[in-house]
């Protein structure tokens, strides 16, 4: 046993822990990275420095928190370094897929996927962190070091810029269309199925 292990209070607890956060972590890393090797590499780190720096959590707070916070500040290090070293990186051409699906879902969800994408940035963390992961505002606001209120204007201006790239006029609508589409109906409006 290590002097670390030793220094827990119940460290099988924290890795049983830190271990079903796993799933969350991964989806949380999708909002920051289009590939999905590069948001298990941003796991993968934020799980290594979470580790490393154990002894900095504070018990009584959350754990899934802290966990978010250090890959949110992990990705724009990231980023800040990618700026500095490779420009350019991110319009590569073998980033781009080699067919596209013909699903009608398939269709919807990359549109849905690139309407998100096209959000601000601290607008589409907010979306997926609430609207995807199911964090609470008060949790949200802790990760994204904003207050509440900002966390749900956020939010607001997130859900009603995916309507507004897809084209949308209401939430309504959008549902309309899917279950349109879903059930075999024409689309009166654009002549196709």
């Amino acid at each position: 046993m290590s002097s670390k292990e030793q220094n827990l209070p119940n460290p099988g607890a924290d890795e049983i822990s830190i271990v079903d956060l796993i799933p969350a972590l991964r989806a949380f890393a999708r909002t920051f990275c289009r590939v999905p090797d590069d948001a298990d590499d941003l796991v993968q780190e934020t799980l290594t420095k979470g580790l490393a720096n154990l002894d900095k959590f504070e018990p009584g707070t959350r754990l899934k928190s802290w966990l978010f916070t250090i890959m949110r500040n992990t990705h724009y290090t990231r980023i800040k370094a990618a700026a500095r070293e490779a420009p350019g990186l991110l319009d590569c051409a073998s980033g781009r897929p080699i067919s596209e699906p013909s699903q009608d879902w398939s269709v919807q969800s990359r549109e849905v996927h690139q309407a998100v994408q096209k959000l601000p940035s601290h607008q589409r963390e907010v979306l997926m962190l609430i609207g995807v992961l199911g964090v609470s505002y008060e949790e949200t606001a802790e990760i994204c070091g904003c207050a509440v209120g900002t966390v749900k204007s956020r939010l607001n201006r997130a859900r009603a810029g995916v309507l507004e790239y897809l084209g949308e006029r209401s939430p309504q609508t959008l549902i309309e269309r899917r279950n349109q589409l879903s059930d075999g109906h024409w689309d009166a409006e654009s002549g196709r199925r």
